[in-house]
């Protein structure tokens, strides 16, 4: 493996930063290099580059290639747990569901990882639905999309070991929404991820083609985003959102210069933002 000394220069570093913000918009800080040498070590070598110059050299020069996309799959962050911060899912269920009248429910989970919010999601407008027999009789239809290919299959899969399962999900939920397939391995039962389409999508480009929603989990994602990206990333979540709908952000995400687009509002505990008419 190389040494993060020889091969992260200060040169290099920047260009690759300028390179990763520009074709997926996460924004690194100058004192990262350990994260990108840590985690693009295995790629510079197999390539057999000295610095990372050439990776930057080689990526810009090939495009739209496979290069790319490793370079994407390896720089971005996939923490992720069931029902993570909770909050967000107690206000889907008691507040947001129970407003869902007429028309087919859309949900969109934006940077959606190995599926856990989606499945999550999906949990949840299931016990809603066993609570209130009658309800959402038009459909539900969560889209999951993220940037990263190699999660996204994982996430298509549906199968998670017991390490991952345990993180956030009670032995009640699991044993009602999984199927054991070994000792160590449990799959999303087929009602629950049959609702769930996870797509491709690299939020810094349009995601207009996938319609119009009633809510948007899009958390603890912007983070990674310069505010410029952010709030054109946010403007454009409203013009998805259908009058009225609602988008969830992480727990230390704040909407801020917006108050033209989303009100606030507070649901004791936790909070959720509610677009409103241009």
């Amino acid at each position: 493996m190389l040494s993060s000394t020889n091969a992260i220069t200060p040169n290099g570093y920047v260009r690759f930063r300028d390179y990763l913000q520009k074709v997926c918009g996460i924004s690194l800080s100058d004192n990262k290099q350990y994260l990108v040498a840590s985690r693009l070590g295995k790629i510079l070598e197999r390539e057999g580059f000295s610095k990372i110059e050439q990776l930057v050299d080689a990526l810009e020069r090939l495009g739209g290639s496979k290069l790319k996309e490793e370079v994407i799959n390896a720089m971005t962050t996939n923490e992720t747990l069931w029902f993570r911060d909770s909050h967000p899912f107690t206000i889907l269920r008691d507040k947001v569901l129970p407003e869902m009248k007429v028309s087919p429910l859309r949900i969109w989970s934006a940077a959606s990882s190995t599926g856990q919010e989606p499945y999550s999601i999906s949990m949840v407008i299931e016990e809603f639905k066993s609570s209130r027999p009658g309800v959402l009789k038009a459909g539900e239809k969560i889209i999951a999309t993220d940037i990263c290919t190699n999660i996204l299959q994982h996430a298509k899969q549906g199968e998670y070991d017991s390490l991952a399962i345990a993180r956030g999900l009670g032995a009640d939920l699991q044993r009602r929404y999984f199927d054991k397939v070994n000792d160590q391995t449990w799959k999303i039962k087929p009602n629950l991820s049959s609702r769930v389409e996870f797509k491709y999508l690299n939020l810094i480009d349009s995601f207009s083609m996938l319609g119009k929603f009633d809510v948007i989990f899009c958390r603890n994602v912007l983070i990674y985003f310069t505010v410029d990206l952010k709030l054109d990333i946010l403007k454009r979540m409203h013009a998805s959102l259908k009058p009225g709908g609602y988008l969830f952000l992480g727990g230390s995400e704040a909407l801020s210069g917006l108050s033209d687009y989303f009100e606030i509002v507070q649901c004791h505990p936790g909070i959720v933002y509610k677009a409103k008419a241009l």
